[in-house]
Order: C-alpha cells, then sequence, then structure tokens
C-alpha cells in the first residue's frame, strides 16, 4: 500500500485555505491536486492519497480525476516544461518545425527529459493563443509568435541561465513574435516550477526573483 504523503506546514496552510472557499471538501479536489504537484514536482501517488484524505474520497476517486487531465504530471518532468502547441492553426505557421528546433535544442524528443533535467518538451493541443501561433508555453506561461530559430534560443537561454522563475511577459520580449492581442495589463507574477502559476496554490513569486 502507498504511503500518505507528509506535506510541508506551507503546504497544509495553503490546502486548508483552499478547501474553505468552498461549500464540500470535494470541490477542492483539483486546486488541492496542483499543491500536490508543486509539494514533489509531479503527481505522486502518495500525493493523490493525501489528498484523498483531505477531501473524504477513496484513492480512486482522486486517480480518475488526475488521470483525465494531462496537465497533472504523473511521472517527474525537467525544471522547465516546454509546451508546443501542434493544433491546426500552430501547425499552419510552423508549429511541427519549432517542436523539432526545441527537440533537437533540448537534445531529446517530446514526451523525454535531457539528462541533466533542466528541460521536458512536450507537444499539445490547443492552448487557445490562436491568433499569435505557433504559441508555445513554458512552465505554462504563454510565448507566442515563436520562430524554430528562437525556439531554439529559448532553450539554450533556458539551460544557461537556468532562471528560477520564470514570467510569459518577460519570455515574450525576448523570443517571441506576433501576439494575438497586445496585454492592458502587464504581468508581475512568475511561474515557479513546471506547474500552473496560481496565487492561491503558492506557486506564483514577484517577476524577476532569480
Amino acid at each position: 500500500m502507498t504511503d500518505i504523503a507528509q506535506w510541508s506546514q506551507e503546504a497544509e496552510a495553503l490546502a486548508e485555505a483552499v478547501i474553505a472557499k468552498y461549500p464540500q471538501k470535494r470541490s477542492a479536489l483539483m486546486p488541492l491536486l496542483y499543491i500536490a504537484v508543486r509539494e514533489d514536482g509531479y503527481l505522486t501517488e502518495s500525493g493523490m492519497r493525501r489528498v484523498a484524505a483531505l477531501v473524504d474520497l477513496e484513492p480512486a476517486q482522486v486517480s480518475s480525476v488526475a488521470t483525465f487531465y494531462s496537465m497533472y504530471k504523473r511521472q517527474p518532468v525537467g525544471k522547465y516544461l516546454v509546451s508546443v502547441c501542434t493544433s491546426i492553426s500552430c501547425w499552419l505557421l510552423g508549429g511541427d518545425e519549432v517542436l523539432e528546433a526545441v527537440e533537437s535544442a533540448a537534445g531529446v524528443p517530446a514526451g523525454a527529459t535531457d539528462e541533466s533535467g533542466v528541460v521536458s518538451p512536450e507537444h499539445v493541443e490547443c492552448i487557445g493563443a490562436c491568433g499569435g501561433a505557433p504559441a508555445v508555453q513554458v512552465n505554462y506561461e504563454l510565448i507566442e509568435g515563436l520562430t524554430p530559430q528562437k525556439a531554439t534560443e529559448l532553450v539554450e537561454w533556458l539551460n544557461a541561465a537556468q532562471p528560477e522563475t520564470l514570467n510569459g511577459d518577460e519570455m515574450q520580449a525576448l523570443f517571441g513574435g506576433q501576439r494575438s492581442f497586445d496585454w492592458a495589463i502587464h504581468e508581475t507574477d512568475s511561474a515557479t516550477g513546471p506547474y500552473p502559476a496560481f496565487q492561491p496554490h503558492g506557486t506564483v513569486a514577484p517577476q524577476g526573483r532569480s
């Protein structure tokens, strides 16, 4: 039997705060899974059991949700998850070539992680940025209008600089091209790991912290 994960005090406090926002504990299931990912770097069996205990569900019920959504990574990934959209809009504008450039620069195919554990390329379906195709996310921070050359430079930068946090606006300025539209509000928060950046989950940091 898999043990139940022992979370940090910070994670337990975050979990309690998230649960308190919902009229029923089980409604907090998906946010809690992200806290579990933050704790271990990916979604472990023991992490899912901890979530199950917190929301009074069976582990099998938690697993059924976790296995349905691809953003809950159940295997270790690198420090930077580079997700290249290969849906129709991005594909027509060179998404496959961008993916090939990312794979070549990382030295591994999509779905794998380089030997140093830094970069994990993957191809994904539509990420809602068709107007800025080809689109890429790094730790779920969006970059639009990448060329294969800029995709290569992005991976080289990740390997060389290994920033502690990632900010979409910063990466867009460094490596992006045409955007779907200009954002009205500058993004000041940054992602802290290969999981979505959400304030309530403790997965964000101020921009520029490195």
